[in-house]
């Protein structure tokens, strides 16, 4: 198994893991950590569970049994590869610091962290898909 498509798979794990948690913290309602309250973690766990496990599990897959692009570079592009990792991880760690912050303090600074969090998750679909598609095709 490619080692990018090993990344995206053991990523999607921690994801796992950590939308669990969230769950747990979202059923319980707001957490005190360290004297302050910590909302908003319905939204938290649906992202780390939807883009962290799911989406990076099935692009892990999708890299590593899609039809092969050629000989020479049987999976696309590395660098739209790693600039798919890199985009989608930095907005979804984005957002689950974004959310809690701006539930908690409502600032427009956070609304914007949430606006960049979209826009990179975004741009990590776009790369993904620019990356796949010509590996999309009939036999």
């Amino acid at each position: 198994m490619p080692f990018l498509t090993r990344l995206f798979l053991r990523t999607s794990l921690v994801y796992f893991i950590l939308a669990l948690v969230a769950g747990v913290l979202a059923a319980i309602g707001p957490v005190e950590v360290l004297g302050g309250r910590i909302p908003a973690m319905r939204p938290v766990y649906f992202h780390l569970l939807m883009v962290g496990w799911v989406t990076q599990l099935i692009i892990g897959v999708a890299l590593w049994m899609f039809p092969k692009f050629s000989r020479e570079k049987p999976r696309g592009s590395d660098a739209l590869t790693w600039a798919t990792y890199g985009l989608i991880n930095a907005g979804l760690i984005l957002r689950v610091i974004g959310e809690p912050m701006q539930a908690a303090d409502g600032a427009p600074v956070w609304g914007w962290l949430l606006v960049a969090s979209a826009v990179l998750q975004l741009l990590g679909g776009w790369a993904f898909v620019a990356n796949v598609w010509g590996r999309v095709k009939e036999r």
